[in-house]
């Protein structure tokens, strides 16, 4: 996870894919904006579900202007 200086609620990440882009609600694990593939759209957020709290751990790191820490990738 990355953080940009003008981040803001609610807690969602930015999925890229070749072209694409996708914004995926953390809360929820949901596309909210953009698009993936079918297939990468499916592993985004398998992978978002099985990290769901460290990404929230993350949101709040970077809410309070702090580096998040690195998530392993789905292997």
């Amino acid at each position: 996870m990355y953080f940009a200086p003008k981040e803001h609620p609610p807690a969602h990440f930015h999925a890229y894919y070749n072209e694409h882009e996708a914004v995926i609600d953390i809360e929820s694990c949901e596309l909210v904006d953009g698009y993936l593939p079918t297939k990468q759209l499916r592993l985004v957020l398998a992978w978002a579900e099985i990290h769901q709290e460290d990404l929230r751990a993350d949101w709040m790191l970077v809410m309070n202007q702090e580096a998040p820490f690195k998530i392993e990738p789905l292997r």
